[in-house]
């Protein structure tokens, strides 16, 4: 493949540029773990089991910050298996994924099985973010036929505003790498390798089954475009037909294929929960069996009432707990006290309704049709390329729906992180604007276009060609030459991942 070769210097850009910006990240979050003391907060936080060597406690000093929050979840899945009922709430792959790798990887020192867990999810998510925007680079590539502002959006994705959720003991890295490659291979007409994609990455995150929406959307307009190509004769009925039925059974076992992974995991949820006691909770050690009593939590395997979720008709174990032990609904965030995290969400939000409003204003037919119609430009294959081009309609679609379901349904802190793993439009979008409005993109030459002066992180080697130069970096490196606008986009993306590392990895509340 063209894309993965040597020869492609926006490629190994982008794969460096992220590799960089993760080790930096890593080197920022122990300076700050060091310097600043850890907020006291009310999260899941178990016991540690046996004596802790010299190296766990250096590793601990040194990537400890990037297991807060939810990646003690993660990390404790990993090692102990789906023990509490809560748990369940974080899907398998990627905790299995850390438990393959830390039995698989010479430990050259002895190390407790969680300080293997968390070096084992650094390493991975480096690998997986880097693959991430390569994915985006390609997909970019193939929607939005602009190499310039795919190349600026895959690299803006290793500053992202998510950015220490990509580098924490956090499925985001592994969704986005999954959930991108498999959008990038299905433009490519790739479909069953991007079905099985999709169906990993809804092993790893709930809102991996909204992606079956490109397998529909992609039939539908397949099957569209094929009665557009001209008249059907009644003589041709019932290959149509045939057509439909073939398109429709397709689309189905697809969407089958994305859901199974989740459907699994809430009957294995079902199994370990809601049978008689099997005395698993016999071999549990008697530290976590008391972090259990103390904070209420449901353990495997123990005799007692049944959960409620047991009895529905359909029961989901992930919607039970979101509901019960997050309080996660329909407006149910909207409260007055919750108007700073209203705030902490407001930039992604604005960008995301933005990049909505922008695309349907430029393309307000093409929206009305749902994109099935093939345009006149289309037909002479004039049609228009970069954000505003045709071809971004089912991911501006999927954005706006992840928007206003995060924004309605879920604390709405999460927001910044949901889209950034899980969307490419907050990418695009901002690589749309910096393109057209901040003038240092437009030249080719190592000249500031206004005033003659030489730029800062130009090399003379790129003038003209526009692929291995890093537009990300030039901008920075000339930050005050830069328009407001971009001064805006950039701030944003940088100030959220800085603010991340300081925040997130000492326990304070963050995205």
């Amino acid at each position: 493949m063209e894309l993965w070769s040597r020869a492609d210097p926006q490629l190994r850009e982008v794969v460096w540029f992220s590799l960089r910006c993760r080790a930096l990240a890593l080197l920022l979050q122990a300076v700050f773990n060091l310097l600043i003391p850890d907020h006291a907060a009310d999260a899941f936080s178990p016991p540690r089991l046996g004596a802790r060597s010299p190296w766990d406690e250096l590793l601990e000093r040194l990537l400890g910050g990037l297991a807060r929050w939810d990646s003690e979840h993660f990390l404790f899945i990993a090692e102990h298996g789906y023990l509490l009922e809560h748990n369940c709430a974080f899907l398998p792959l990627f905790p299995l994924s850390l438990r393959l790798l830390a039995g698989l990887l010479p430990w050259p020192v002895q190390l407790q099985p969680r300080s293997r867990l968390l070096l084992s999810a650094v390493l991975l998510n480096a690998l997986l973010a880097a693959l991430a925007a390569a994915a985006l680079l390609g997909l970019g590539r193939a929607v939005l036929r602009n190499r310039s502002q795919a190349f600026l959006a895959a690299l803006l994705f290793s500053v992202s505003p998510a950015g220490v959720f990509m580098a924490a003991a956090y499925s985001e890295s592994m969704f986005a790498c999954l959930a991108f490659g498999a959008m990038w291979q299905l433009e490519k007409g790739q479909g069953w390798l991007s079905g099985l994609l999709f169906s990993l990455a809804s092993g790893a995150r709930a809102n991996g089954l909204v992606n079956a929406g490109f397998f529909l959307y992609s039939r539908a307009k397949l099957f569209a475009r094929q009665l557009q190509g001209g008249s059907t004769p009644l003589r041709k009925l019932p290959l149509l037909w045939k057509q439909v039925l073939g398109l429709a059974s397709s689309a189905a076992l697809m969407c089958a294929g994305i859901f199974l992974p989740f459907a699994l995991f809430q009957y294995y949820a079902y199994l370990k929960f809601c049978g008689p006691g099997t005395g698993l909770a016999q071999g549990v050690p008697e530290p976590l069996l008391q972090l259990a009593r103390d904070k209420g939590y449901r353990v495997a395997g123990m005799d007692g009432a049944e959960p409620p979720w047991c009895s529905q008709r359909f029961p989901v174990v992930y919607s039970y707990i979101q509901d019960t032990y997050w309080n996660v609904g329909f407006l149910r965030y909207f409260e007055l006290r919750q108007i700073p995290n209203f705030l902490l969400a407001l930039p992604v939000t604005l960008l995301g309704l933005w990049a909505s409003w922008a695309y349907v204003s430029t393309n307000p037919w093409h929206c009305l049709t749902l994109g099935l119609e093939r345009s006149k430009s289309e037909e002479r294959g004039k049609a228009s390329d970069g954000f505003c081009g045709p071809a971004a309609f089912v991911y501006v679609v999927h954005g706006t729906a992840l928007l206003v379901f995060g924004f309605s349904c879920m604390h709405v802190q999460v927001l910044t992180r949901f889209l950034g793993s899980s969307s490419p439009i907050l990418y695009w979008f901002s690589a749309h604007l910096l393109q057209e409005h901040e003038p240092l993109l437009w030249s080719t030459g190592t000249d500031n276009p206004k005033s003659g002066k030489p730029l800062l992180g130009k090399s003379p080697r790129s003038c003209g060609k526009g692929t291995s130069d890093n537009p990300v970096v030039r901008l920075l490196l000339n930050w005050r030459l830069i328009t407001p606008l971009s001064k805006s986009i950039l701030g944003f993306f940088l100030g959220y991942w800085l603010l991340g590392l300081i925040l997130h990895c000492n326990f304070f509340p963050w995205t």
